[in-house]
């Protein structure tokens, strides 16, 4: 076959030009269903863990882009800590006691990262969210 008659017979007939747009606009389907799977909830990567005197309190969920809030935790003694949550991080907000170093410890949002207020014995402590016992993953190997 010669290339005069290879041109004459690969021109693009009325419906092939059709057959592509469709198959160029399909090709996109994949980027618009994983579009849409990204627009619902995912469960929290990372949690926070209050805890005040090595008891647990309370979980708070860190997920990227959600809205920011805060808690205010206020024991029998009336002593307080403010902890305000926004997005995937998570900081001590105000505190009523002497030093002040967990409000000026500023935002958490590693795994592993804990602000400490010694004087209201409270940690918390930022975890991946996957283990059930708030990050403690570690076994014993003999």
């Amino acid at each position: 076959m010669k290339f005069k008659e290879f041109k004459k017979e690969s021109r693009l007939k009325p419906w092939d030009s059709v057959i592509i747009l469709a198959l160029i606009l399909c090709s996109f389907i994949p980027v618009i269903i994983f579009y849409l799977q990204q627009k619902e909830p995912q469960p929290a990567d990372k949690q926070a863990v209050l805890r005040i005197d090595g008891e647990e309190i309370r979980r708070f969920d860190l997920v990227e882009g959600q809205k920011g809030y805060t808690y205010k935790y206020t024991d029998k003694d009336g002593e307080y800590n403010l902890i305000e949550i926004k997005g995937d991080q998570i900081r001590i907000k105000e505190a009523n006691c002497g030093d002040q170093i967990c409000v000026r410890r500023g935002w958490a949002k590693k795994n592993g990262e804990t602000i400490v207020c010694l004087p209201h014995k409270l940690v918390l402590e930022v975890n991946d969210a996957k283990t059930d016992d708030g990050g403690e993953t570690d076994d014993l190997i003999y």
